[in-house]
């Protein structure tokens, strides 16, 4: 913890007091001092100065990057304000009010052919494209509504509602066991499929009080999530129309090495988070391998130092991006260990282990 208040950015310094840090052992003079520094912090204003003065970030909801399918030249709102909210901005912040804004409209009944977003365009003349886009639209707004601390929000738990009942209707059914057909030598998500998504399992991860209503679903998507997920790659068909699964989780989703260093590092740090608010790191074989693998890169002080880093890993898929990094400069040794070092914190403390803090 020392090392980190000396070389972390505001963001980590500050969610280390407030997160991770016993109440006894910071101040408030402290912690002011640091919302005032995390105000002011290059990463927060950069994602502030993309804002809209709609709310949106892009005119895009779901973007993770340049898409050009879907006409998408940049990040998109439910990225960004995650992002903002993982670097420590208040949920009472402007920017993320004005997005709120946005998110309860979509999670309304309003079906304003605008409200589809980028998926207004290709989804005009067709309904199951449209109706997938919806319930998209709606599962990711409803887990980065949640993440802000809006859980007991009723427009929130509503939207839980259907979508973990669509999940568990998907989970009780042969489709769990079976979900990719094959069409013409093509493999295809079946059509009345509604696996887990990285969204669903996040809405379920950020309510905790809904997990105790919930949790004999939670055990069953603990358990399909345990399996290995498929190796051939399939696309949802939609008509004529076909869209690239991005979110949709079939199996384990973390991929380790043989030595049990994930390949995909900032997706395998935030997946393990998400797993231990659902209190189900244990349950994941993979993740407790990965866990096991950041204790063994950390030396004497509880600092994350594997060999030979010489630059921060970049992540393959691009889904948590908005978590990491939180660190602005990579150019110091330092700083390069600053974001992984928070990580490893966070989670021991929010499994409850038995902290030492110097």
């Amino acid at each position: 913890m020392t090392w980190l208040r000396e070389h972390a950015c505001p963001s980590i310094r500050f969610r280390t007091l407030t997160e991770i840090l016993p109440p006894d052992a910071t101040n408030e003079q402290e912690i002011a001092s640091l919302r005032e520094e995390l105000r002011r912090y290059k990463a927060v204003t950069q994602t502030e100065r993309k804002q809209r003065p709609t709310g949106l970030w892009a005119s895009n909801i779901l973007g993770t990057g340049p898409s050009k399918s879907l006409g998408t030249k940049d990040v998109g709102t439910v990225a960004q304000y995650r992002r903002l909210l993982e670097l420590g901005v208040p949920a009472d912040h402007r920017s993320i009010q004005l997005a709120n804004r946005v998110f309860f409209r979509l999670l309304s009944r309003d079906e304003d052919p605008k409200l589809l977003f980028e998926f207004q365009k290709p989804a005009k003349t067709n309904p199951d494209l449209r109706s997938f886009a919806r319930d998209t639209l709606k599962e990711a707004v409803a887990s980065a509504l949640a993440h802000g601390g809006l859980a007991d929000d009723p427009r929130v738990r509503g939207a839980a509602n259907k979508i973990v009942n669509d999940l568990s209707q998907f989970l009780r059914s042969d489709l769990a066991d079976k979900p990719i057909i094959t069409k013409s030598l093509r493999h295809k998500l079946h059509p009345d499929a509604k696996p887990p998504t990285i969204h669903s399992v996040a809405l379920l991860a950020y309510m905790p009080a809904y997990q105790r209503e919930r949790a004999s679903v939670i055990d069953r998507l603990m358990d399909f999530l345990s399996q290995p997920a498929p190796k051939k790659s399939y696309m949802i068909e939609f008509g004529k129309k076909t869209v690239k699964p991005t979110t949709q989780l079939l199996g384990d989703p973390l991929q380790n090495d043989s030595t049990g260093r994930p390949k995909d590092l900032p997706f395998a740090l935030h997946w393990m988070e998400l797993l231990a608010r659902l209190n189900r790191l244990e349950a994941s074989a993979s993740a407790v391998r990965a866990l096991a693998r950041f204790f063994k890169d950390c030396n004497n002080d509880g600092v994350w130092n594997p060999k030979n880093l010489r630059a921060l890993p970049k992540s393959p898929s691009g889904l948590a991006d908005f978590s990491f990094p939180l660190e602005n400069d990579a150019k110091k040794a330092e700083t390069r260990r600053t974001d992984v070092t928070f990580r490893i914190a966070l989670l021991a403390k929010i499994v409850g282990m038995e902290l030492e803090f110097t």
